[in-house]
């Protein structure tokens, strides 16, 4: 499985250089398998500290947050070299991550390339410099300009859900900016960083030290990497929980943070709406990729004088789809990422049980597999939006079926969580769904199956899903600094 790589899986970068682990190596396990595929390398303290030193010495010594062209053209090289890559990519994509192909075309490998050329065309064209032209504040004549410049030493830690695209989100931007990075993936989906990394030392003139990539099975060294004085941003993507500890270490320097959390998001259906379609279009969406997914939508709120209805088509929708092997074409719906993971859904659907919930479809572990980290697709009836399956994050296949009364009800029990990522609405009648999308407070909004992800799209949330916007024009000025000089004229 290494050979796939395009260099060694057990190494990491770190000054330009891919070096041994100081912990040597773990392994990394096939989520629909539960094989050992091969290792990574296993970074320790020091490791993380030699790569915060390249990097502040990348930033603080050489040009590379000063020249424009020469960063368009590296991230030009890298994303050339990962589609170059891609079929080697889509392996180790699917052998470690447990996605399934055809969504390899899409959000787990392709897509996220194709979007580096946006971070590109940013550094290009964006405005560094605005004029501000000649003022007298306090009766003195100046003349005022305002610059952007790079953050500086950025410090990325990433989840295994959807590692390419989280990676190049954070990547493509903070380069783009005039950063230096250093990367710390989750320990379950190592060898997508490692790759990279390989990648940009091979077959990119970026300068050593500008990227670091530290793959280990120690969390703690997120925290180090979190709280160095040394890194001037935070940019993390995970749970809301860890996301805490990160703002906590975080600020023992006052650093800027970018948090990526959370969710537990709201379909509404209106009762004006194609109900069947709908429901049908939540049920499927929240399988895919065993609904490991922070946006998707994983509360379905539906009329309740069409309760049962929903809860019976939405049920016929889910059971239909069986968990399988993600390398089979047909497949939407693989395993989670690990044991823990599974019987962490588990419990929550064990969680519902005891809350009176009815199990209306799946809620275990399919039959048909002996091994690999499967959860059948759930679906979970005759909660109260209180319930803890209804309030807190699962990631997994298994959605929660609310009914309400009347449009206002909608949206108070879409706002009762403490989330605000994502959502959706369905419905005929636009003032209604304006009403409706107006008073949802969250980061996004899917309309009649409206796509609100791409790379020029702000995404992040409201409330513990986030703090910032990663994506579009908004989430490249998260990783700027503004500096405005005042002439005397």
């Amino acid at each position: 499985m290494n050979s796939l790589l395009p260099g060694d899986s057990s190494r990491l970068l770190i000054g330009g250089s891919l070096v041994a682990g100081g912990n040597g190596v773990f392994d990394n396990v096939n989520p629909a398998t539960e094989e050992v595929i091969g290792t990574a390398a296993d970074a320790d303290a020091a490791d993380m500290n030699a790569a915060i030193a390249a990097a502040r010495t990348a930033f603080d010594e050489t040009g590379w947050s000063r020249d424009h062209a020469f960063r368009v053209r590296c991230l030009e090289q890298l994303q050339a070299a990962l589609k170059a890559h891609a079929e080697e990519l889509r392996e180790i994509t699917i052998a470690e991550v447990g996605a399934p192909i055809m969504f390899t075309s899409g959000p787990q490998l392709e897509g996220p390339i194709e979007d580096l050329s946006f971070a590109a065309r940013l550094a290009a064209d964006y405005e560094w410099e605005t004029e501000l032209g000649v003022a007298a504040p306090m009766g003195i004549s100046t003349h005022r300009v305002i610059r952007r410049e790079a953050v500086g030493v950025v410090g990325a830690i990433t989840p295994w859900n959807f590692p390419h695209q989280i990676n190049f989100a954070k990547l493509g931007p903070a380069l783009a900016a005039g950063n230096t990075i250093v990367l710390k993936p989750a320990p379950d989906t190592p060898w997508c960083a490692a790759a990279l990394g390989s990648i940009i030392t091979e077959e990119t003139d970026i300068p050593p030290g500008v990227v670091n990539i530290v793959t280990s099975s120690d969390h703690g060294l997120g925290a180090q990497l979190s709280g160095d004085p040394r890194v001037d941003l935070i940019s993390f993507t995970g749970s809301t929980g860890t996301g805490r500890a990160v703002m906590s270490s975080a600020a023992s320097n006052l650093k800027k943070t970018f948090l990526e959390l959370g969710g537990k998001s709201a379909f509404i259906v209106l009762d004006d709406a194609d109900l069947a379609t709908a429901v049908s279009y939540a049920g499927f969406s929240l399988c895919v990729h065993a609904g490991q997914g922070c946006a998707l939508t994983t509360r379905l709120l539906v009329p309740r004088g069409r309760y049962d209805e929903a809860v019976e088509a939405v049920a016929a929708t889910m059971s239909g789809i069986r968990p399988g092997d993600p390398t089979s074409p047909g497949t939407v719906c693989g395993p989670v990422i690990s044991d823990r993971q599974r019987s962490r859904v588990l419990g929550y659907i064990d969680s519902a049980r005891a809350d009176g919930g009815r199990i209306v479809t799946g809620g275990g572990r399919p039959a048909e597999h002996e091994r690999g980290f499967f959860v059948e697709p759930t679906v979970i009836a005759d909660l109260d939006n209180s319930a803890k399956a209804a309030q807190e994050e699962i990631f997994g296949p298994v959605l929660v079926v609310l009914p309400y009364d009347g449009d206002d009800d909608a949206v108070r029990i879409a706002n009762d969580s403490p989330y605000g990522l994502s959502g959706a609405v369905w419905g005929k009648d636009p003032e209604r769904i304006r009403r409706i999308t107006d008073g949802v407070r969250t980061g996004t909004l899917g309309v009649n199956g409206g796509m609100w992800y791409s790379a020029d799209a702000p995404f992040g949330g409201y409330k513990q899903s986030g703090i910032g916007r990663e994506m579009g024009a908004a989430g490249f000025e998260e990783y700027l600094e503004t500096k405005l000089v005042a002439t005397a004229q």
